[in-house]
């Protein structure tokens, strides 16, 4: 297990209450939780996003902490946090790290890995009715 570790879990949700599609607004939020998986402590000092729309438009967003917060974390200790950002297309992307730093001083980056913001169900199974199965 490396010394300094954080590792991210990002669950990404369209807002369609707070979308305006025909102004080409589509709001998202994402919940992530930060998890401390390395040996020692460990604080969350900044953030840097990469924000893409289908239509290839980068915004990068860089600022203090999340939410408001620089959490200090302690081995296998998580922090969790609802965030949100807006497109002008309905479906993009978002990936990004934080910079992170040991309690001994060592600064390390946590990369948050691409993942995606779909403002229509993609890829959900379709279940045929039952009243029409048909069996061999």
């Amino acid at each position: 297990m490396p010394m300094n570790e954080f590792q991210v879990q990002v669950q990404p949700a369209y807002l369609p209450e707070q979308s305006a599609p025909a102004a080409g607004v589509y709001a998202f939020s994402y919940t992530i939780t930060v998890t401390n998986a390395g040996e020692v402590p460990g604080q969350l000092i900044a953030r840097h996003w990469i924000i893409t729309n289908e239509q290839g438009h980068v915004e990068e967003v860089r600022g203090l902490g999340v939410v408001g917060r620089q959490p200090l974390l302690q081995p296998g200790e998580s922090f969790e946090y609802t965030s949100g950002c807006q497109l002008r297309t309905p479906n993009g992307s978002m990936q990004g790290s934080y910079l992170c730093i040991s309690h001994e001083g060592e600064v390390f980056e946590c990369p948050i890995p691409r993942f995606s913001l779909q403002s229509s169900p993609q890829n959900v199974p379709h279940f045929p009715d039952p009243s029409s199965r048909v069996l061999h």
